[in-house]
């Protein structure tokens, strides 16, 4: 307390507030700093998912869907969507290869051109077709792009089914060869 009986004051000055706040970023910045400077390198591991399940609750919709009933040894899926009920249908699975390359597939009602521009890139060159022995296609259109995507398509019912990635073409072929429209379970039954 001052002499007067009133509690002490100190001066508060738009100087003093700048100071502290530089203080406080410099502080902030020095930490920022010294734990990037202290940090190991952080390495993500993809996380596997379960897709059967999906493609089992897409396939009591009465959507023929297709889909690999097993992967490759090394091989995982990190991703799948489908469409709700009442949304135009659209399904999706991606998959890391055992060297870590992209795979992507697309089964939509859109033309192959808008799969190709929204998920390959907007210009790619028709390579002809593939040969491929699978359940869902013995022949496929094959586009790559300047970037070294390559993508194969073909109709499955009433909609467009797009492979692509940046896996090499035996990937891409393997994956196309695996391809089934089989309820799930079903495939594995009859092997």
């Amino acid at each position: 307390m001052s002499e007067t009986g009133t509690p002490g004051r100190y001066q508060r000055t738009t100087n003093g507030l700048i100071g502290s706040m530089i203080v406080a970023v410099v502080v902030v910045i020095g930490v920022v700093v010294f734990r990037s400077v202290f940090r190991n390198d952080l390495e993500v591991e993809p996380e596997p998912i379960d897709y059967l399940d999906l493609v089992a609750a897409v396939q009591t919709t009465d959507r023929e869907v297709a889909y690999p009933p097993a992967l490759p040894a090394g091989w995982i899926a990190t991703n799948v969507e489908a469409s709700q009920a009442g949304q135009p249908p659209r399904f999706f699975l991606a998959v890391l290869t055992d060297d870590g390359r992209f795979i992507g597939l697309r089964q939509e009602g859109d033309s192959v051109e808008d799969l190709l521009e929204e998920h390959v890139d907007g210009s790619t060159d028709e390579k002809g077709t593939a040969e491929v022995d699978s359940e869902v296609s013995g022949s496929w259109d094959v586009y790559t792009d300047d970037g070294g995507d390559r993508a194969y398509a073909a109709q499955v019912g009433e909609e467009n089914l797009l492979v692509y990635g940046s896996a090499p073409a035996e990937d891409l072929e393997l994956f196309l060869g695996l391809l089934s429209t089989e309820p799930v379970g079903a495939t594995a039954a009859g092997r």
